[in-house]
């Protein structure tokens, strides 16, 4: 694109997108609630996509580092880093202001957000775009939602993928054409909301030196069926009131947290986890409400309350117990 170009797409673009970018990759010791950061890194971009500057910085997790055969960070490696308190200032310097985006942002956003609330903080995030979401959006011709795919529809070279840094600058490359794709079809950005946490239960992590079992080839435990819920269904969830043991709970496409994982907990909590969305389902749980699914076709027909992944793992923190 010439100067001539970039003058004339700056006159005419969308009054209506944000004023400013954080592209952001994390790395992490697994998928749980309860892991850790253990590198971060923030490309700033302005509203049109531009790269302003860039920061990455490793976090000691203050416990085992995990799939170190995925991020590559060893126990020795991370041992002198900073811990995350120590970098939560130039970190919330890199957000603030600006759309934190991501690929498969809810779970770079979630894991940001636990971190500042272990750390007694919050992060100065309203908003977050996925990258995944926006492909879907533009309609891009895709094989798969991976990061390589992105980047190669794009002609942007990865160098090592799962660092951090790599991974931030990568996207970078690759949202800026995105993001004018966008604009040039007058596309809604699909931005969602971002809830920071305002407190931190702190549970005990498991030991798992050298192994994390979310990353294993068949899954971390055999599957099998849950017996049934023994709570009456009370009906529709309602905004702003806790969930309640016996209300039938869907999924709907990909989540940060393993699916029979998050299923699991949803289970233990007294819920009942529904295969398929009917009149009589109490909420659905998706991260791209938006998306034309079985399920969420049949949530809006029948007006079923649906809520985003973060949202739900907030909730299942407090739920009410059934009608006695």
């Amino acid at each position: 694109m010439t100067m001539l170009d970039d003058r004339r797409s700056a006159a005419t673009w969308p009054t209506a997108y944000p004023q400013g970018y954080a592209v952001v990759d994390v790395e992490t010791t697994g998928l749980a609630r309860d892991d850790r950061i253990v590198s971060a890194a923030v490309y700033r971009l302005d509203a049109q996509g531009n790269v302003e500057d860039h920061w990455y910085t490793l976090v000691n997790p203050e416990r085992d580092p995990g799939p170190v055969w995925i991020h590559g960070l060893t126990r020795d490696l991370l041992e002198d880093a900073p811990l995350f308190p120590e970098i939560a200032a130039e970190f919330a310097a890199r957000l603030d202001g600006r759309v934190l985006v991501a690929h498969n942002a809810l779970f770079d956003w979630s894991m940001i957000a636990r971190e500042y609330a272990r750390a007694e903080s919050a992060a100065p995030v309203r908003q977050r775009l996925c990258t995944i979401a926006l492909a879907k959006e533009l309609s891009l011709p895709l094989p798969n939602h991976k990061l390589e795919s992105l980047a190669a529809h794009f002609g942007v070279v990865q160098q090592r993928a799962h660092n951090a840094l790599d991974d931030a600058r990568v996207l970078a490359e690759a949202f800026r054409p995105s993001l004018h794709a966008a604009a040039e079809r007058n596309v809604r950005l699909p931005l969602l909301e971002c809830r920071p946490l305002t407190e931190w239960v702190s549970t005990p992590a498991p030991a798992r030196i050298g192994h994390q079992a979310s990353y294993t080839t068949n899954g971390w435990r055999p599957s099998r069926k849950r017996p049934p819920c023994p709570y009456p269904n009370p009906g529709r969830y309602e905004a702003d009131k806790p969930l309640k043991q016996g209300m039938r709970v869907a999924f709907s496409g990909d989540t940060s947290i393993d699916r029979e994982l998050l299923e699991d907990r949803a289970v233990e909590a007294g819920l009942h986890v529904a295969t398929s969305v009917s009149r009589l389902t109490s909420l659905l749980v998706t991260n791209d409400p938006d998306s034309a699914t079985s399920k969420t076709v049949k949530a809006k027909s029948f007006a079923t309350p649906i809520v985003d992944e973060a949202a739900f793992t907030q909730l299942l923190r407090d739920v009410a117990p059934a009608d006695g």
